[in-house]
């Protein structure tokens, strides 16, 4: 597991990160809490333990701040405290904490607690996956892939950097349903999605949008990369007829693409102006990528 340690004693931060490096756990140890904040957002911690008395940022502050942050992930928070009143540990739940460690910690004691941290996260990511996944394709359901284009579209902005959204949708499925029947439908849509996810970078992201409709979110895509990438994900879905236990079926898709995000546009604009380009593929005759129209008329 990866832990993250805020202690401003050294000697206890030396301590805490060979015990827990001696029971298989991969460590991050900083100083101080605002040290400790900048960790967590760089890079994913499922737990941190944090004692409570840290000078400018102590412990009860950062795990509120942790708990304000929206984020996909949950972050199991160990206190480290000398205080071992009731009334002291209400405030350290009602911060966030989950859980508290008194000072001088006990190997053993701590391995018990780390045991508990582990079942309740393996938990949460369990609860994660059936919360935010298709559970049909595997991929990212509606609400989630939505909740990750918003979030990527506020960080373009910030970088000012362009944001590619791609809406792809396959290509006569109700012609596959009537003619092969609905369990064969739901082969295409989990094989499709399977063909879509091999042609994407490992930074994009795919999500059923809804029906044979699926979103994709490429960062850092300019109009060429982004249409590069929609004709990869056409090639490898049309590379090959699907096999399945009701005979071969062909299987093509149209997409649209568009970008945006360092121009202050919201999602529902771009996905808006993805699904006109969509409509026009589908148009033209299927089977092909279309970029978004200018204001134009002509093909941006």
């Amino acid at each position: 597991m990866k832990i993250l340690i805020a202690e401003d004693d050294t000697t206890s931060r030396l301590l805490f990160a060979a015990t827990l490096k001696k029971l298989g756990h991969a460590v991050t140890a900083v100083e101080n809490g605002h040290k400790a904040w900048e960790a967590w957002r760089g890079e994913a911690h499922p737990l941190l333990i944090s004692d409570w008395m840290m000078p400018d940022m102590d412990g009860l502050q950062l795990c509120r701040m942790i708990r304000a942050e929206p984020g996909l992930q949950y972050t199991y928070i160990i206190l480290l405290t000398a205080l071992d009143s009731k009334g002291n540990y209400l405030v350290g739940m009602n911060a966030g904490a989950d859980d508290f460690i008194t000072k001088p910690f006990d190997e053993e004691h701590l391995a018990a607690r780390l045991r508990v941290a582990d079942r309740i996260l393996a938990l949460h990511q369990k609860l994660h996956i059936q919360a935010t996944h298709d559970r049909l394709t595997g991929v990212w359901n509606r609400a989630a892939i939505l909740d990750h284009l918003q979030m990527e579209l506020k960080q373009a902005a910030r970088e000012a950097a362009p944001m590619g959204v791609i809406v792809a949708d396959i290509d006569h499925f109700k012609r596959i349903n009537d003619t092969f029947g609905h369990p064969a439908g739901d082969a295409v849509l989990q094989e499709a999605a399977r063909r879509m996810q091999f042609a994407l970078r490992p930074y994009d992201r795919i999500g059923r949008y809804g029906g044979e409709e699926f979103l994709i979110t490429a960062p850092g895509c300019g109009w060429g990369h982004v249409a590069t990438l929609a004709e990869n994900i056409r090639n490898s879905v049309n590379a090959a007829p699907i096999e399945s236990q009701y005979g071969q079926i062909p299987i093509t898709v149209s997409l649209g693409a568009m970008i945006g995000g360092d121009r202050g546009e919201d999602a529902g604009m771009l996905i808006t102006a993805a699904d006109e380009a969509l409509y026009r593929a589908k148009k033209a005759g299927r089977n092909r990528t279309e970029l978004a129209l200018g204001h134009s008329g002509q093909q941006i």
